[in-house]
């Protein structure tokens, strides 16, 4: 089996080469260089009259495929915009704050600041009762020294009274 595979892509082979030898044949001619200078010089200036063909033709391709690569593109839009389905881009992850994000959201007419802190009301804490008499009650020692003995019972009964 590999012997008859063998057999057949040399055989391709063959057929290829005849087939380049054939249209090469058909379609360059034999080169025949002259021997003069002058007979040298026309047939140098014939080849680059031909090379430039070859080269406008060229760019004349190119720019043929260019312009139908283009609007290829352009017909595939239409298509996705027709049908409704977009292509999403990568997105790039941003750094950005909350305030630079407004800026750029509102323009920078508009003054807006995401501290939260420097928007809440200051309130000021009012006195209880308790508070003040922990405050007037001062130095617990001096307490216990008024009170001590009969003079400071009857203080607070007094007091209480």
């Amino acid at each position: 089996m590999l012997q008859v595979a063998k057999t057949a892509l040399e055989k391709e082979e063959a057929e290829i080469a005849a087939e380049k030898e054939a249209y090469l044949q058909e379609h360059c001619p034999p080169l025949s260089l002259p021997s003069n200078l002058s007979e040298l010089q026309d047939f140098c200036k014939k080849m680059h009259a031909k090379i430039d063909v070859v080269d406008e033709e060229r760019y004349d391709m190119e720019v043929k495929v260019g312009k139908s690569t283009k609007e290829l593109e352009d017909l595939n839009q239409k298509i996705f915009d027709l049908r409704g389905k977009f292509k999403r881009p990568a997105l790039k992850r941003v750094r950005m704050s909350a305030d630079a994000m407004l800026r750029a959201l509102l323009g920078s007419k508009h003054k807006v600041n995401m501290e939260l802190r420097a928007n809440l009301k200051q309130v000021k804490k009012e006195d209880t009762d308790k508070e003040k008499d922990l405050r007037d009650v001062g130095d617990w020692r001096k307490n216990i020294e008024e009170k001590s003995g009969m003079e400071g019972r009857k203080k607070m009964f007094e007091s209480e009274a």
